[in-house]
């Protein structure tokens, strides 16, 4: 029987340099989209996908995000009291249980690789999750949970995939695609940011992972790659004649929280599925489309 995969490894130990000056005294990873920071949406999702163990690759500067987990008695206590009883709700969300939640700090910023592999004596022999919060997913039926259920069926190794433009290969892992499947893709390859002449598909890794413990071992011996840090894609690669890897083609929309960009498009396309905000939002909006049509 294949064992559950109920531990998640999240890497927040990133600068998030992109982001300065916010980043300057605020985790990137708890930066508000909409009302709720990024990494609330991946804890949200993993939660909707059966994790109960919550691993969190951290850096010096991230107190913050640990607190933001913790509960805190006096605001409950306030809100409570004033009748605030949908705050309140919304507040306990954010708690985790003891135990449920570890941080692991990974000292030296050696990339992805070297984040995951931090967690290994928390994995020992299970299989587990990575989720990445800058990639946020806007789905149905959450990604992990989509994955989770086609791990059910196939086991091995797991990447969630999506088409990009070729000209944007070089900013991703990207797939060499074995049998294509439709929704499932098995894989003979992964080439971690090809140029576009060297890319085998336009299919991209995104922040979604299923591994097999096995992959931890191999990040034991991997060597720096692309960037001069250790690749996660490299250490998956070496499974495919092993445990297997597969591609998951997930149903849904990413957006990247990592780029300014991505961050405000996320906003919009997050503030405008909110009730109490579609209205409003959309108004503005289009106002601001009808003065840029005038100043053209």
């Amino acid at each position: 029987m294949r064992r559950k995969v109920t531990k998640a490894v999240f890497p927040v130990a990133g600068l998030g340099t992109r982001f300065l000056p916010a980043t300057k005294s605020v985790p990137k990873e708890i930066m508000t989209l909409v009302d709720r920071p990024l990494v609330q949406y991946a804890i949200d999702e993993a939660r909707a996908a059966g994790i109960k163990e919550f691993i969190f690759i951290t850096s010096r500067g991230k107190s913050a995000l640990e607190d933001y987990f913790d509960e805190s008695p006096i605001l409950e206590r306030e809100l409570r009291k004033k009748g605030k009883l949908e705050a309140l709700e919304d507040l306990k969300s954010t708690n985790m249980e003891s135990g449920a939640i570890a941080y692991m700090r990974q000292h030296k910023a050696l990339g992805l690789g070297h984040a995951v592999w931090c967690a290994r004596r928390l994995i020992g022999d299970e299989p587990f999750a990575v989720m990445l919060p800058d990639d946020v997913i806007s789905a149905e039926k959450p990604c992990l949970q989509q994955m989770i259920e086609a791990y059910e069926e196939t086991g091995g190794n797991m990447v969630a995939a999506m088409e990009v433009p070729r000209d944007k290969t070089s900013n991703y892992g990207i797939l060499d695609v074995k049998e294509d499947m439709g929704s499932m893709v098995s894989v003979k390859g992964m080439v971690e940011k090809p140029s576009v002449e060297d890319a085998p598909s336009n299919l991209a890794v995104i922040g979604r992972y299923i591994l097999h413990p096995q992959v931890l071992k191999n990040l034991n011996k991997v060597k720096t790659g692309a960037g001069g840090e250790i690749q996660l894609t490299d250490a998956i690669a070496q499974e495919i004649e092993g445990t297997g890897v597969y591609g998951y083609r997930f149903r849904g929309q990413r957006f990247d929280c990592g780029s300014k960009a991505g961050f405000l498009q996320a906003t919009v396309a997050f503030g405008l599925a909110r009730d109490d905000l579609k209205d409003d939002l959309r108004k503005f909006l289009h106002s601001v489309m009808q003065i840029d049509n005038a100043a053209e």
